[in-house]
C-alpha cells in the first residue's frame, strides 16, 4: 500500500485522483500545512523540500521502499510503475503529454499559485501583484482555450496525467476569479473531468 503525504491543495489532488484512477491502495497521512506540518522533522525525512504531495512506495523499482516528492514527478512515478494508459508509450503522444504536464507545472501551478495568494491570502492589497498574477493567469487560460478547442483533452485525443494535473488548479477558478464562461472549451473540459467517478473520489482526499 502507498503512504500518500498530502492536504487539500490542487498539487495535493492531483495524487489522490491518480491513485484513484489506477486503482492503487493508498493510505492518506493528512500533513497540515496550516499548522506548519510540512516542515515536521518526519515528513523533512520524506520530502526535503518541504512541501505536500510526496508518496513513499513500500515497492519500489528495485522492490525496496523509495520516497518520492514533487506531483509532476509522483504522476509519472505512478503512470510507470503500472504501465498506465495515462502516459503513452509511444514517443510523439508521450512527449506530448509531458510538455502539457510541464506547462502546469512551470505556469499554471506557480503563476496561479500566485494569484491565489494575493487575492485571499496577503494580509494586504498589492494591487501590482494583483494585475500582473491576474493578467498571467487570464493568459494562460487562454492558451488552454485555444488547445481545448483543437482537442478534446490537453495531450490530444486522450485523457492522460497532463489532465489530471491541471484539473485542481482550474477546478479552483473561483480562487483566482475566472469565470468559465469566458473560457467555454476549459469549461467543456473542465465539467467533463468532473463527471468522472476517480476524479471525485481524489478531490475529496483527505476527508474534512
Amino acid at each position: 500500500m502507498i503512504d500518500l503525504y498530502t492536504w487539500s491543495t490542487p498539487n495535493g489532488r492531483k495524487v489522490s485522483i491518480m491513485l484513484e484512477e489506477l486503482g492503487l491502495p493508498y493510505a492518506v497521512h493528512p500533513v497540515d500545512i496550516r499548522a506548519n506540518d510540512q516542515f515536521s522533522p518526519e515528513f523533512l525525512a520524506i520530502n526535503p523540500n518541504g512541501k505536500i504531495p510526496a508518496i513513499v512506495d513500500p515497492e519500489g523499482p528495485d522492490g525496496q521502499p523509495i520516497a518520492v516528492f514533487e506531483s509532476g514527478a509522483i504522476l509519472i512515478y505512478l503512470a510507470e510503475k503500472t504501465g498506465s494508459r495515462l502516459l503513452p508509450a509511444d514517443p510523439r503522444a508521450r512527449t506530448v503529454t509531458l510538455q502539457w504536464l510541464m506547462f502546469q507545472m512551470g505556469g499554471v501551478g506557480p503563476m496561479f499559485g500566485q494569484a491565489h495568494h494575493f487575492l485571499r491570502f496577503a494580509p494586504e492589497q498589492v494591487p501590482y501583484a494583483i494585475a500582473r498574477y491576474s493578467a498571467e493567469v487570464r493568459r494562460l487560460y487562454g492558451v488552454m482555450e485555444r488547445r481545448l478547442g483543437e482537442a478534446a483533452f490537453l495531450a490530444g485525443s486522450a485523457y492522460t496525467i497532463a489532465d489530471i494535473a491541471t484539473y485542481p488548479w482550474v477546478d479552483r477558478c473561483d480562487y483566482h476569479q475566472v469565470d468559465l464562461a469566458d473560457f467555454p472549451n476549459v469549461r467543456r473540459w473542465h465539467d467533463a473531468l468532473a463527471t468522472r467517478p476517480p476524479v471525485a473520489r481524489g478531490m475529496a482526499v483527505p476527508a474534512a
